[in-house]
């Protein structure tokens, strides 16, 4: 009996690292992808950041399911394109609705339903839902850069 036991675990050993095996030779960190987003005059298409609407200091993410707490972005400024990017959306399975903030002006809202899923070798995450509020924008596909459409007011001197 004893030695029936033991080959089932030898068995099961075998098996077991065969499946391991498949994955051993992956290399494999899948972070999920970060939300980028220019914010830009709808009428001129310039950036408001570049053209010196906005300072980059003035910026404020709140979690508003969280209390209105403070969300950690970046902002990445590269030959006059000067992006906000949030990185820290799903790592985990969450909602997140997030409120960005320029100064005294609300830019607009975002809304991430996220799931992270395990796949035979490697963790990726799947957004089921990506909505963009209180703002007219562009996406674009290639550079997956969300272009936020802001009316500004002309200044009076």
């Amino acid at each position: 009996m004893k030695k029936i036991n033991l080959i089932l675990l030898v068995l099961m050993a075998f098996l077991q690292s065969c499946n391991d095996d498949k994955c051993n030779d992956i290399l494999c960190f899948t972070p999920p992808e970060s939300f980028l987003f220019e914010i830009v005059d709808k009428t001129s298409g310039e950036n408001l950041f570049t053209n010196g609407t906005y300072d980059s200091g003035d910026i404020s993410i709140t979690d508003a399911l969280n209390n209105n707490e403070p969300v950690e972005f970046t902002f990445k400024s590269d030959n006059d394109r000067n992006l906000i990017e949030i990185g820290s959306i799903g790592w985990e399975t969450e909602i997140v609705n997030l409120k960005i903030d320029i100064s005294d002006d609300h830019i607009f809202d975002l809304y991430v339903d996220a799931e992270r899923k395990m796949g035979d070798c490697c963790d990726y995450t799947e957004y089921k839902e990506i909505t963009i509020g209180e703002a007219e924008f562009e996406f674009d596909a290639q550079t997956g850069i969300y272009k936020i459409l802001v009316e500004t007011e002309a200044k009076i001197l």
